[in-house]
């Protein structure tokens, strides 16, 4: 089955196109992208990057006003490539309490990602201009399917999904945790359990999402029990430019204070705080690096300093839930690439058997989506790992599941 997965941002795509294969057992293969890119900056001068097995990498510019002539751009420049695929595997963030697998996307299944953007204003707007677009290029001749972020972390107990304010308030309003970036976690757990040789069944794992947005999660047999993201992902960790935890008097203090309205407030916290916020400066950890570096900036490294704090005080919570871990598995753009940043989270913590080698710690450049490499010396206990996510093949196996599902 030739599956086409996307995954849309508010100025980009990034696709990818595979062959997906059933191995039996309802367990699916991923073969290499015959096809894969980028459409970035849309809304203005573009960029579309796309390499393949039998395409030798490209990049053009052009003006690409929004996604549906993104997708035009796609089918007029590589529609040989797509007129076999067999579905089409969109990320969706916020799937809400309806959406609690990966859903086959009708009329009234957009309609509800649509009406989910209010928990996810930054992202479910995003997906749905994917999901549009790509509807606008292929119509209904190519099923398409939505792979919820916030699914994977449904296996949560009760008691990690709750928040302690009134039961019939909540239940009307469907308040509750819902968790995401399920599909980066569940990569890194997979891409955990092939780089160690073992299977996830028995495992307890502490996965780090790290990138502009931040996430943790604790795992149980590859099963999510609890994450920092809750009924919305600004809450958790520090993020590029999320606030993450904070007192939720702060808003109605700042609306009045500052005399604007709460969704005001909500928006500075989504859109200005975070590492952005603390350092004035950037929300790019590269950037914050180079500037203690080189210009020994203090906000930068107060910044770095409190980003390290907050994912440190997690883990170690995490570690008390799961009663202790066979691994801590760091992703996503920091987490992979940045080790002075996975030395400053695990620092200090040899109490509870972490013990990072440095020099493998320094030598993780250039790792492939889904691999993986061990980070820690060989009697930490838990274990370092840091793994490349590939949520694109994730995404792939999970349409051809539920298109499966659908035909039979």
């Amino acid at each position: 089955m030739k599956v086409l997965v996307i995954n849309s941002g508010s100025s980009s795509i990034k696709f990818r196109l595979a062959e997906v294969k059933e191995t039996g057992h309802g367990e699916w293969s991923v073969e290499a992208a015959s096809l894969e890119g980028a459409v970035k900056d849309i809304g203005g001068p573009a960029s579309v990057e796309a390499r393949g097995a039998d395409l030798a990498p490209v990049k053009t510019s052009l003006e690409v006003g929004n996604h549906i002539e993104a997708f035009r751009v796609l089918f007029d420049r590589f529609g040989g490539y797509f007129r076999t695929i067999a579905a089409v595997g969109h990320r969706v963030v916020h799937g809400g309490e309806r959406y609690l697998n990966s859903t086959l996307i009708t009329d009234d299944v957009e309609a509800g990602i649509d009406a989910l953007s209010e928990l996810a204003p930054l992202h479910n707007p995003a997906c749905l201009a994917g999901i549009r677009g790509a509807k606008a290029a292929w119509g209904s001749s190519v099923p398409m399917v939505a792979v919820f972020d916030t699914a994977f972390h449904q296996t949560m107990p009760q008691v990690a999904r709750h928040y302690a304010m009134p039961a019939d308030m909540a239940e009307r309003h469907h308040i509750r945790r819902y968790g995401f970036h399920g599909i980066a976690h569940a990569s890194l757990a997979h891409g955990y359990a092939d780089c160690a040789g073992r299977a996830l069944e028995g495992t307890r794992l502490i996965t780090l999402q790290l990138g502009n947005g931040c996430s943790i999660a604790a795992l149980s047999g590859g099963k999510s029990v609890d994450t920092s993201m809750g009924f919305t992902p600004l809450e958790g960790l520090v993020m590029g430019t999320r606030s993450g935890d904070l007192d939720p008097s702060v808003v109605a203090y700042l609306s009045v204070r500052e005399k604007v309205t709460p969704a005001e407030v909500e928006r500075w916290l989504n859109e200005r705080s975070g590492l952005l916020g603390l350092s004035g400066r950037s929300n790019d950890m590269k950037e914050l690096l180079r500037a203690v570096e080189c210009d020994h900036d203090e906000r930068a490294a107060f910044a770095i300093g409190l980003f390290c704090y907050r994912a440190r005080k997690y883990v170690g919570g995490y570690l008390a839930l799961l009663g202790g871990a066979d691994a801590i598995v760091f992703g996503g753009g920091i987490g992979e690439q940045a080790p002075e940043i996975r030395r400053r989270i695990c620092q200090d913590m040899g109490w509870c058997g972490i013990e990072l080698n440095d020099e493998r710690n320094r030598a993780t450049h250039g790792l492939r989506p889904g691999s993986g490499a061990k980070v820690s010396t060989d009697g930490s206990r838990p274990a370092v790992y840091v793994v490349a996510a590939d949520e694109e093949t994730w995404i792939a196996k999970e349409t051809a599941r539920c298109v499966r599902r659908q035909q039979s």
